[in-house]
């Protein structure tokens, strides 16, 4: 009989796979795993048999030579150094060879159709920023820092081609371009790649472009109208494109398109299924994945959010559409070979290996068998019709000891986003609340993805229907469940369920206790101090400061702050551009001059990822903060 309960410390258990590549029946993945940092090293999986392949202690991204015979990997074996290292290594196993350093990092790679050389994408300054003795920052541009990468000011990602033989490199691109992802062409004598042209007047748009490797010459083949996120290469002048038109700004869905660079004709082949073309279900023990766009036989494979649920759809040229890999569950990652892999995960399984052949499904890996040891929560799904006639997913979670006519506290999670989704992946920290006695409700309110883009698009709306929906979640859960206690009810959330957290405080006295992290608390100062809100605000908020300053303010929770009764934590890392800083501090003061219960913990060297990927002792201190604040306000 199962007894242990999930426990804060057992984050450290979790081994995270993820960087899935694949070459006929052989496959290639990273699995991390570290109690005081992450570590990662490569696995094999033969179609036999499951075993390590590199030692770590930072290897990541393997892929593949067309012929096979080799495996490219990134490192971080000289500990003195602070270069990216690209590797090589025989699939046959033997000691990897050192083939290349980047001084700023790696962002992407690709094996050259004849296997002799590697594209690689590298951030590169185009403009000495500073001396090297120097300590004060020059900067001329916007955005000027990035959320886990730091100060971006005068560098953008430029394109090298390395000999495999030599390690020499040479630059292929120039000038302000800002390249994200490449493909070669079949004949190997040009590259395709999306790249920005101008992030700081045209943050959202991005562009498709030919390199011809002869010439040298670059030419630019759609028309700045789109947000590209990749793409697969059919001909010369026919493409697949994953992108968003834009239409509905950062809430339109992303989806999957046919384009012609002659005729620049776009046909939107997933026009029969309004969902995102990617995996946007949160997680915080996942590892990082690729999201591959891979066409086969006619089929263009890809993931798309479908609810509560990521699942692995294919769409042919005429844009019929079905669904490869389904239930309710968050594919992670795949790849296809001489069969099909993939990386996936549900509400009470990490992540692990699965293959899929012959139209059967089978799990190849036990890298958290450990998990079946212990007795957890499992959602329980409910429909919350709100008062407007639209359908809600809901669900709560019981602690695992769960015993009938007792009453428990519960705590309503709010996910970040807004464009993000609740679903049928893990919550470690749910389950951690659970065993600690907490109900956990959460849901995808009006702002979710999985739902289609008027559901999601909330713009100019924010704290409106969404706040509606998350009450009203919180009504149907207090009539269905009688076991909840309504008198002892939390609340947190990160990123806009950090807004959201500030937000509710700020109009409701129904919780008892509150966590919010890496929060929005004032539009006008997000605006101005990080790295997207020069775009997003005006997106999400409407115009700019300046010429919608009642606006900016009236859907800022700091406006609230005399309203606040709830006590409250704020959660923050220091290194966050994402939420910078100060929306925490101006909270925190605000709330504590009016003499409010407020309390404020900062993470040092964190960033806006702290929950999913931060140093797990940090994540670990974490929820102790979380765990600990709602059991002394609730318990």
């Amino acid at each position: 009989m199962k007894k242990l309960k999930l426990d804060i410390k057992d984050l450290g258990k979790f081994r995270l796979l993820g960087g899935l590549d694949v070459y006929k029946n052989k496959t290639a993945f990273t699995v991390a795993e570290g109690k005081d940092d992450y570590f990662s090293k490569i696995y094999l999986y033969d179609g036999r048999k499951v075993k390590p392949f590199t030692s770590g202690p930072k290897d990541s991204n393997p892929k593949f030579s067309p012929d096979g015979k080799l495996i490219a990997f990134t490192s971080k074996r000289d500990e003195e150094s602070k270069e990216a290292e690209l590797y090589l290594i025989p699939t046959t196993g033997g000691e990897a060879r050192l083939l290349r350093k980047f001084k700023f990092g790696i962002n992407d790679y690709e094996f050259s159709p004849d296997g002799k050389q590697l594209a690689v994408i590298a951030p590169v300054e185009i403009e000495r920023r500073k001396k090297k003795d120097e300590d004060v920052h020059l900067i001329k541009e916007i955005p000027f820092w990035f959320n886990g990468i730091g100060w971006i000011y005068g560098k953008r990602n430029h394109i090298f081609l390395v000999n495999l033989e030599s390690g020499r490199k040479r630059k292929l691109t120039k000038g302000k371009l800002n390249v994200q992802t490449l493909k070669w062409s079949s004949s190997g004598d040009k590259i395709y790649f999306i790249a920005e042209e101008d992030k700081e007047k045209e943050p959202m748009i991005s562009d498709l472009f030919v390199l011809d490797l002869k010439s040298r010459k670059i030419e630019k083949l759609t028309e700045s109208k789109w947000r590209i996120s990749d793409f697969v290469v059919l001909d010369e002048t026919t493409f697949i494109l994953r992108m968003s038109t834009l239409e509905r700004g950062i809430s339109t869905n992303t989806h999957i398109y046919l384009f012609n660079a002659e005729t620049k004709e776009i046909k939107k082949l997933t026009a029969e299924l309004d969902r995102s073309a990617y995996n946007s279900l949160n997680c915080d023990v996942r590892g990082k994945s690729r999201n591959p766009l891979i066409y086969r036989d006619g089929w263009v494979y890809y993931i798309a959010t479908d609810g509560p649920r990521a699942n692995l759809f294919r769409v042919n040229l005429e844009g019929k559409i079905e669904r490869v890999i389904g239930g309710d569950r968050s594919v992670e990652t795949f790849g296809i070979g001489s069969y099909l892999v993939f990386i996936a995960q549900d509400a009470t399984t990490p992540t692990e290996l699965y293959v899929f052949r012959d139209g059967k499904e089978r799990e190849v890996s036990d890298f958290n068998g450990w998990i079946k040891e212990y007795k957890l929560s499992k959602p329980e799904h409910f429909k919350v019709k709100a008062s407007d006639g639209v359908e809600i997913d809901a669900w709560i979670m019981k602690p695992p000891d769960f015993k009938e006519g007792k009453k428990y506290p519960a705590i309503l999670e709010i996910h970040g986003g807004p464009k993000t989704a609740y679903g049928y992946s893990f919550m470690h920290e749910f389950h951690v609340l659970t065993a600690r006695g907490f109900v956990v409700i959460f849901s995808n309110p009006r702002g979710s993805d999985g739902y289609g883009e008027e559901f999601a698009d909330i713009r100019e709306h924010y704290g409106e229907r969404d706040y509606q929906d998350l009450m009203e979640v919180v009504d149907e859960a207090l009539k269905r469940f009688g076991f909840i206690d309504e008198e002892r009810i939390g609340v947190t959330g990160g990123s806009y369920g950090g807004f959201m957290t500030n937000w509710i405080v700020g109009h409701t006295k129904r919780f008892k206790a509150a966590v919010t992290q890496r929060s929005i608390s004032n539009w006008v100062s997000f605006f101005g101090t990080t790295d997207i809100g020069y775009y997003f605000a005006p997106d999400q908020i409407g115009k700019d400061p300046w010429s919608n300053l009642d606006g900016y303010w009236e859907k800022s929770p700091l406006k609230y702050a005399p309203n606040v009764e709830t006590p409250l934590l704020i959660i923050h890392s220091i290194e966050d551009y994402r939420c910078w800083l100060p929306e925490a501090l101006q909270f925190y003061t605000a709330l504590k001059y009016l003499g409010k219960t407020v309390e404020l913990a900062l993470f040092p060297s964190e960033n806006h990822d702290l929950s999913r990927s931060g140093k797990p002792k940090h994540r670990v201190k974490r929820l102790e903060l979380i765990a600990g604040w709602m059991e002394r306000w609730l318990k």
